[in-house]
C-alpha cells in the first residue's frame, strides 16, 4: 500500500510530520496528490491553539491545488459539470456541505453545521489525509471541487490562493455590495487585502488601504490601490479616521477588515460614511476582544456583515476571475516563498511575523 506524509498538530505549539497509508477513494470521493498548499493565518492560530475545540489534534492546511490520482465510483465531472480524469489539476473547497443541517436546508451552505466534520478528525480516522499540508488529500463526496483553468496551470501558488483568500473576499464583497465609483477602505494588505483590492477595482470602486508594513504597502500600490494610509505616518486612530474622511469627502462607502486585529473593528466602523457597510473577515479567534460603542454603529446606521466561509460556487468564480485578470495584477507577488513539507514550521513563523504575504508548501519538493 502507498504511504504519504502529513503535517499533524498533536497538541498546541507542536507539529509532527507523520506517515500514513493512502486510502482508496470511496463512492463519490476523489483521491489527490497535493501540488501546493498555501499558508493561511488561521493555520498558525490552529497551531497555537487559539481556535480551541474542535480545532485541536488535526492535520494542517486547507488552501490548495491538487492533482487527481483516482476517482471514486460515480465521479466523472467536477462540481460544475466539467469532465475530469486522473492527472487533472483541481481546487477543492476546504469544507463540506452536508445537505442535512438547518443551514444547508436554507441554502446557506457556507454556514453548514458540519462543514469541518472531516477537518477536525484525528489522523488515525479514515481517510487520514484531512488537511492539505500533506502529500495527498482526500476530497469527500460532499465537498465541491473545480477544475483549474488552463492559464493558471503554470502558477500553482496563485491557483491555490483562490481558495480561501480570493473566494472569501469575493463572496464577502458581493454580500455587502460594491458599486461603481464607491470608496472601499481595506484594513490590511496581506493576501486577503490584496485580493480585495483587485476585486473591488474590477467592480469599478476606488480603494484605500490602511497598512503599516513597508513591503505590504508596496504590494498594495502594485495592485492598484488608489490611496494608502501609512500607519507609520498616521500613527493614531483619529489621524487615520481624519485622513480617510478627507480622501472620501465624509467616509468610505464600504469597509473591509482583513487585518485580523480586534482593535481594527473599532477603528474600521469609524472610517465609514453614515449608512456605510462594514465587512468583518479577519477576526476569527474566539476570546479576542476590543472595546467599542454599539451606539455609534446604531446611530450612524452602519451595516455590519461578518463571514467565515463562502458559498462553495465562489471557488469556481474565483478561479475564472483569476484566469481573466491574471495579466492585470501581480498575483505572483502574493506567493512570495515556497517551502517543503518538512519546513512547515518555518513557513508558519514567517507568515506570522508578517514577513511574507502567502508562503506556499510544496509537499513533494
Amino acid at each position: 500500500m502507498t504511504t504519504g506524509k502529513v503535517a499533524y498538530v498533536p497538541e498546541p505549539d507542536e507539529i509532527e510530520i507523520r506517515t500514513h497509508d493512502v486510502p482508496d477513494p470511496e463512492h463519490g470521493a476523489v483521491l489527490t496528490t497535493v501540488e501546493r498548499s498555501n499558508v493561511c493565518g488561521s493555520d498558525h492560530h490552529i497551531v497555537e491553539g487559539r481556535l480551541g475545540d474542535p480545532f485541536m489534534e488535526m492535520v494542517l492546511g486547507h488552501e490548495a491545488l491538487c492533482r487527481i490520482d483516482e476517482l471514486g465510483a460515480g465521479v466523472d465531472t467536477d462540481s460544475a459539470g466539467r469532465p475530469v480524469e486522473a492527472g487533472d489539476l483541481v481546487a477543492p473547497v476546504y469544507y463540506r456541505t452536508c445537505q442535512r443541517c438547518a443551514a444547508c436546508a436554507r441554502g446557506e451552505h457556507y454556514n453548514c453545521e458540519n462543514s469541518y466534520s472531516h477537518k477536525t478528525k484525528s489522523l488515525d480516522e479514515f481517510p487520514h489525509f484531512h488537511g492539505t499540508y500533506s502529500t495527498h488529500y482526500y476530497i469527500h463526496s460532499d465537498q465541491h471541487f473545480y477544475k483549474i483553468p488552463e492559464v493558471l496551470k503554470s502558477n500553482p501558488g496563485v491557483a491555490a490562493a483562490a481558495n480561501c483568500a480570493l473566494s472569501q473576499v469575493m463572496f464577502g464583497l458581493d454580500q455587502v455590495g460594491v458599486e461603481y465609483d464607491e470608496w472601499v477602505v481595506i484594513q490590511g494588505a496581506g493576501g486577503l487585502g490584496l485580493n480585495a483590492i483587485a476585486y473591488a477595482r474590477e467592480q469599478g470602486a476606488k480603494t484605500i488601504v490602511v497598512e503599516g508594513r513597508p513591503e505590504r504597502i508596496e504590494r498594495a500600490r502594485s495592485f492598484g490601490a488608489d490611496h494608502v494610509v501609512d500607519m507609520r505616518e498616521y500613527d493614531n486612530i483619529n489621524a487615520r479616521i481624519e485622513r480617510v474622511h478627507d480622501l472620501t469627502d465624509g467616509g468610505a462607502d464600504v469597509g473591509v477588515e482583513v487585518a485580523g486585529v480586534p482593535a481594527a473593528f473599532t477603528e474600521g466602523v469609524e472610517l465609514l460614511r453614515e449608512g456605510g457597510r462594514y465587512l468583518e473577515l479577519g477576526n476569527i479567534n474566539p476570546g479576542s476582544e476590543t472595546m467599542f460603542d454599539p451606539g455609534r454603529i446604531t446611530r450612524r446606521s452602519i451595516e455590519v456583515t461578518a463571514l467565515v466561509q463562502y458559498d462553495p460556487g465562489y471557488l469556481d468564480s474565483a478561479l475564472r476571475f483569476l484566469a481573466q485578470t491574471i495579466t492585470e495584477y501581480p498575483y505572483d507577488e502574493l506567493v512570495d516563498a515556497v517551502y517543503g513539507l518538512d519546513e512547515v514550521e518555518e513557513a508558519l513563523d514567517e507568515a506570522a511575523n508578517g514577513d511574507l504575504s502567502r508562503p506556499s508548501i510544496a509537499p513533494h519538493q
